[in-house]
């Protein structure tokens, strides 16, 4: 591996980089783009059974906010029903909506950063290319060429390019994986607020 890295010459270097950082990245959604901590299945139903006749005590609207991303939503509805009782439902609506724009932003993080990665890594591996090219160009003289400079120039030019590509598309592939798996859940939040405030409108002007 470091025979390569060394054949491959310093445009290697930020494409080891992008692979390191897209690497955790990954990682990092994986676990937070879990079910069970986004919409855990029985969530909704429990809250809509707790909430049927009273609205639930501070501590547990508290502890329902820090459930998952789905029970922040919910629990930004009760806290806003409890403060104040007469809420207008358009007002109750703003608070959802708001509530479920905070969740967006958290599901999303760090996907634009994946995203860059998978867009930057064909460019830099091109990168690599073209200062391959380079080399192999000034190792031809008129006297003759040179067969380690030609070499080197080779092997900077596809490797780079290889390496790029080889980051570029499980980046790719991982992004729009987390794309879809985020457009789902941000439906199943949308789903579970509109049965929430229908449920809180008895307790509303």
């Amino acid at each position: 591996m470091f025979s390569i890295i060394q054949a491959a010459g310093w445009p290697i270097w930020p494409l080891l980089l992008c692979s390191v950082v897209a690497l955790a990245l990954i990682i990092e959604r994986l676990s937070s783009l879990r079910t069970s901590r986004i919409v855990p299945a029985r969530l909704l139903d429990d809250v809509l059974a707790v909430s049927a006749q009273q609205l639930p005590t501070p501590d547990m609207v508290g502890k329902l906010a820090q459930n998952s991303v789905l029970g922040e939503v919910l629990a930004s509805g009760l806290r806003a029903v409890a403060e104040e009782p007469q809420l207008p439902e358009a007002k109750l609506k703003q608070v959802f909506e708001f509530a479920g724009r905070r969740a967006v932003h958290q599901l999303e993080r760090y996907m634009n950063t994946l995203g860059t990665i998978a867009t930057a890594a064909p460019l830099l591996g091109l990168l690599g290319t073209v200062v391959g090219m380079i080399e192999i160009f000034g190792s031809q003289t008129p006297g003759g060429g040179n067969p380690a400079q030609l070499a080197h120039g080779i092997s900077i030019a596809l490797y780079n390019t290889a390496f790029g590509l080889m980051i570029a598309i499980p980046s790719l592939m991982f992004h729009r994986y987390f794309r879809g798996r985020i457009e789902e859940y941000v439906l199943e939040l949308e789903a579970g607020a509109d049965r929430l405030m229908g449920q809180l409108k008895r307790f509303t002007a």
